[in-house]
């Protein structure tokens, strides 16, 4: 279950992060074998101070168009098949929206599988619902 953090201007469409969204979902179903209907995004607009990062870090040149998108996924992947996902979203971005390669900004947080997003998701639904113990789970009282 990858969740997707998407941060990006606010002096955008209103369907701009919609449209980033999409195309990282399609890379992650295509690329990196997310099952279908995992769906989980978090997109936020923020004002330009909100978004600070070094313009010419490691020699390549951002712009104030510069997106952020943080991906916190089970652990397991390739390096390969993680070049290929930065690929896909960089392409993609700039294929739909016309973005820059190099204002795209990917980061992928990897999580065990064992204690991995699913278990998560899992875990904040049982704390949400008093009525119910799943088996060798410990309950958490608040």
């Amino acid at each position: 279950m990858p969740l997707v953090r998407i941060d990006l201007p606010e002096d955008k469409a209103p369907e701009y992060g919609v449209q980033v969204g999409q195309v990282v979902y399609r890379a992650l179903l295509e690329v990196m074998n997310a099952p279908k209907g995992d769906l989980f995004q978090i997109i936020t607009e923020h004002p330009k101070a909100g978004l600070q990062f070094d313009r010419d870090f490691l020699g390549v040149h951002r712009s104030d168009d510069c997106i952020f998108v943080q991906i916190t996924l089970n652990s397991g992947r390739t390096v390969e098949m993680k070049q290929r996902f930065y690929k896909a979203v960089a392409d993609g971005l700039h294929e739909s929206l016309k973005l820059r390669r190099e204002d795209v900004f990917i980061s992928l947080i990897e999580v065990q599988k064992k204690i991995g997003l699913s278990a998560m998701a899992m875990l904040s639904t049982y704390l949400l619902r008093a009525d119910c113990e799943p088996e060798g789970w410990t309950a958490i009282r608040f």
